[in-house]
């Protein structure tokens, strides 16, 4: 039997003109440029990738209505995981209408940048959470582990929402004492609704990684999501502060180099396929 189609569940493009970029900023200057499909594909090609999960950047609608429309003409993009005011009085029909576009997969605030750490706890934001599971959509959860405890919250609700924790909660990679990471992966995986991006690792491993830097991190999200919960993702071209793409393919691909072929094959494209394309999106050829 075949093995299916390889997909990159996490890249970005953008850009720098929109202004909706708060983040990006000419300090980051390798990054701090247009990234647009013809600059992706060539990696794609190189590496064997079908199709990719494209990920907001800005937390503005308009951003993400961008993104679809980029989708709509860029066949590799199976799909968009975009941006919607959750806070919003309105945000149900606001995410219907987002929604009404086939190739939105799933949403994701930018919790890392909300100054709050409990804010995905927060019971007024109900409304819009059960707009994603009426919509069939996916949330995308870019915590770092000190949101990891409101996450946790937020899953005691919602049981039948399907959550993706983005870049493996970010540990913090140059800190060798891991504990309060490794412990929130730990009941983040126990929640079956749940899955994990192997993703943006070597941004927080920063200069001079190395597969020694990234393994205590990859280990632990196998052992407690399973190769069946685990996505592959670039992250580019952030990443790209720290890696080239094929640099990080690589790693990713020696780290797991002990599972089976399906193991494999399931992170690098079947789960991404199985999670976010099921009844939304466009399917890999």
């Amino acid at each position: 039997m075949p093995s299916p189609p390889r997909i990159d569940s996490h890249q970005h493009f953008w850009r720098l003109a929109r202004g909706d970029y708060g983040w990006l900023t000419p300090a980051l200057k390798p990054i701090h440029r247009d990234f647009e499909p013809a600059d992706l594909a060539p990696h794609l090609a190189e590496h064997g990738i079908a199709s990719t999960i494209l990920v907001q950047a800005a937390p503005t609608e308009a951003e993400t209505r961008f993104l679809l429309d980029l989708a709509a003409t860029t066949p590799f993009v199976a799909g968009v995981v975009g941006w919607a005011d959750f806070e919003a009085p309105d945000a149900p029909a606001r995410i219907a209408a987002l929604a009404a576009d086939p190739l939105l997969l799933g949403l994701r605030p930018m919790v890392q940048d909300i100054p709050d750490p409990h804010w995905l706890a927060r019971p007024d934001l109900a409304p819009a959470f059960a707009a994603l599971k009426a919509h069939g959509l996916v949330f995308d959860a870019l915590v770092k582990p000190p949101q990891i405890p409101a996450l946790l919250a937020l899953l005691e609700r919602e049981t039948e929402l399907p959550v993706i924790i983005d870049h493996g909660a970010k540990p913090d990679l140059t800190n060798t004492d891991l504990t309060a990471w490794r412990d929130g992966i730990a009941a983040l995986a126990a929640r079956p609704n749940t899955a994990c991006k192997l993703s943006g690792l070597v941004t927080e491993a920063g200069p001079g990684w190395s597969d020694a830097t990234l393994e205590p991190a990859v280990s632990h999200l196998l052992a407690c999501f399973g190769p069946q919960r685990l996505l592959w993702g670039s992250d580019w071209p952030v990443a790209t502060l720290a890696a080239s793409y094929g640099q990080w393919h690589a790693a990713a691909e020696r780290l797991t180099a002990a599972l089976s072929e399906p193991e494999r094959a399931a992170i690098f494209g079947g789960n991404a396929a199985r999670i976010y394309l099921a009844t939304r999106g466009r399917r890999p050829c």
